[in-house]
């Protein structure tokens, strides 16, 4: 099989660990780096060099990158409000695009990159690295056997601490910072998931009910949620920067529940709790650092022509964002670009 090349735009903490995984994909090979510091984006080129291999080129143009004809796929890790206009080129240039979640801030700017790709018929995919993790896998089995009965209840928590800095990726509203995008679409895309394989579809909820904290500059550094679904069912989630959680993800049923406990984003370990026997707990390590399957995911649609993942496809993204939308209405959050 010949070779997928990959340039990576952005080259921040986040890239770092794509770039170290593509080693570790059947095929993959970083061929490009695009950033706006020339040097920043040859030091990271030099570093996610395989041994024995020349580095992935630094470049400072897009319009040259995309021109390549080599080129196959496009990483996109730059902070969430640079998302939209860097996805538009690259599915105008007819490359693959997979990019960092959020994909955008917001519902409508999401709806106009879906047509798009539809209309050019190129792949696109969030990168929503947790659901191609493979604890998922038996979470799904025991989801799907009603191991724990009836669905009830979801509760999860993705907090961290992040000292306030007006200029920082997390705290600037012209850069979509705030909790909710950064991390706590994870609370909600699992949410989805969960709902999913108990109940073969994701509903509607009644009622999203949203309450918070606002940084002085604006956006969410603490988002406490809840979202009713038919027949009694809730989600319930915290996610901030500005304190410490357990980071971990409930789902109860009526005859037990399931646990993945601290870092459910990353999970790789579950426990099966059901009433009146002792905990079942299971392991599923990563292969490497757990971005190599939604790499293999991007090539194999790419290749076979697909325009979007059946894990992660653009009705998730879509309906993920508009979650978010309703949360950051009733918190007031609002971007300058909106």
């Amino acid at each position: 099989m010949s070779a997928f090349r990959w340039a990576v735009i952005g080259p921040g903490g986040i890239a770092r660990r794509f770039a170290a995984a593509l080693p570790h994909v059947a095929g993959a090979e970083l061929r490009w780096v695009l950033g706006r510091d020339m040097a920043r984006a040859q030091g990271f080129a030099d570093a996610a060099a395989e041994p024995g291999h020349a580095p992935a080129q630094a470049v400072a143009d897009l319009a040259g990158l995309l021109a390549q004809p080599e080129l196959d796929g496009v990483y996109i890790a730059t902070p969430h409000a640079q998302h939209g206009d860097l996805v538009r080129q690259c599915l105008l240039a007819n490359k693959a695009v997979l990019c960092e979640k959020p994909l955008v801030p917001n519902l409508a700017q999401a709806e106009a990159l879906v047509e798009l790709a539809r209309q050019r018929q190129v792949f696109l995919m969030e990168a929503v690295w947790t659901r191609f993790l493979p604890v998922y896998k038996i979470v799904q089995t025991w989801l799907q056997e009603q191991a724990i009965g009836r669905l009830c209840g979801i509760q999860s928590s993705f907090c961290f601490n992040a000292p306030f800095d007006p200029s920082s990726r997390v705290y600037d509203p012209a850069l979509a910072g705030g909790a909710l995008l950064d991390i706590g679409i994870y609370n909600l895309t699992m949410t989805r998931w969960v709902l999913q394989q108990a109940l073969g579809a994701c509903p509607e909820p009644l009622s999203i009910q949203a309450s918070g904290m606002l940084a002085p500059t604006g956006v969410d550094q603490r988002v406490c949620g809840m979202l009713n679904f038919p027949g009694g069912l809730s989600s319930q989630f915290i996610c901030a920067v500005d304190g410490f959680a357990d980071n971990g993800l409930r789902i109860f049923g009526e005859r037990g529940h399931i646990s993945l406990n601290g870092e459910f984003s990353s999970a790789t370990q579950a426990f099966l709790h059901r009433h009146g026997e002792p905990p079942l707990q299971v392991q599923a390590p990563l292969r490497f650092n757990g971005f190599e399957s939604e790499i293999e995911e991007t090539q194999a649609c790419a290749r076979a022509g697909l325009i979007e993942s059946p894990v992660v496809p653009h009705a998730e993204t879509l309906a993920t964002l508009a979650w978010m939308d309703e949360i950051r209405r009733q918190l007031g959050v609002r971007y300058p670009f909106e």
